[in-house]
């Protein structure tokens, strides 16, 4: 009658989901009594996983010992993304952890994950325990940039040529900065206000000259290429005026700019966080 009673309490506490996700070995009349070392495949992985995401959260942000893995995941969700992507599967999951761990008999397994839950389990585990860097994702480039001493011209008809919104600015191997179109047009929108000859003043300034250096706090942030993929989405969800995010061998302003991510490559990262494998 133990797992009958085990069954009626998952469907009475609306867990029709976690029943689901389960495979009741039970038959009409009895349980399937399947030795656990021939039917454990899916429960060993699950329960490894849930080992190691455990530790990792643990070790990631000093959790007390007594502290329940339910209690963790909802505190992590506000310090990792991964967590807070995945935090109502891994309250779910905790469930089935506890419903394989506390249900089972010796040498019984009475519940184990499917394979679908095990994958999924498997796959926020290396998510969480070895996170793709994003130069595992995005290889080097050869990013189009400039010189400080280029006129605005040049660069406005750069801008028509590539498309480009944000070019990287460099002087003496040293990048100082990033033209965005934006900036070019504030400073013909001052020129035109100021009754100056907007000719005379796109060929005789430097796109140097014209660099705000609250720009690269404000609109672009820079990451060395060792960072964890997931810091590039939660640069973008914190600041929504974000417009770029620099990629650079060691991540110090002044570098020279191997990659250069901007929001349309939040899908493909999206899709990394969805389909790690």
């Amino acid at each position: 009658m133990g797992i009958l009673v085990f069954i009626d309490k998952l469907l009475a506490k609306n867990s029709i989901v976690l029943a689901l996700k389960l495979k009741i070995c039970y038959n009409n009349k009895n349980y399937t009594k399947v030795k656990r070392k021939i039917y454990m495949s899916n429960a060993r992985r699950f329960i490894n996983s849930y080992n190691k995401i455990d530790v990792q959260l643990r070790n990631l942000f000093d959790y007390k010992a007594n502290q329940s893995f339910s209690d963790i995941v909802r505190r992590s969700a506000d310090k990792n993304l991964v967590v807070r992507k995945y935090e109502n599967e891994l309250i779910d999951f905790a469930r089935l952890r506890n419903a394989i761990v506390h249900k089972s008999i010796d040498e019984i397994i009475i519940a184990e994950p499917n394979d679908e839950v095990t994958e999924q389990f498997e796959m926020i585990e290396k998510l969480l325990c070895t996170p793709p860097k994003i130069s595992d994702i995005f290889k080097d480039k050869n990013i189009v940039s400039i010189e400080g001493d280029m006129n605005l011209r040049e660069v406005i008809l750069l801008f028509e040529k590539t498309g480009f919104s944000n070019i990287p600015v460099y002087s003496k191997n040293t990048m100082i900065g990033v033209i965005n179109h934006k900036r070019i047009v504030r400073a013909i929108g001052r020129t035109i206000l100021n009754g100056k000859d907007i000719d005379y003043y796109l060929n005789n300034t430097n796109c140097g000259n014209i660099l705000n250096p609250t720009d690269m706090i404000t609109y672009y942030a820079v990451m060395s290429k060792n960072d964890l993929i997931e810091k590039i989405a939660m640069m973008f969800e914190e600041n929504k005026k974000l417009r770029a995010v620099l990629i650079t061998e060691k991540g110090f302003v002044g570098e020279k700019v191997i990659n250069l991510l901007t929001s349309l490559d939040l899908a493909l990262i999206n899709k990394i966080l969805e389909d790690y494998e």
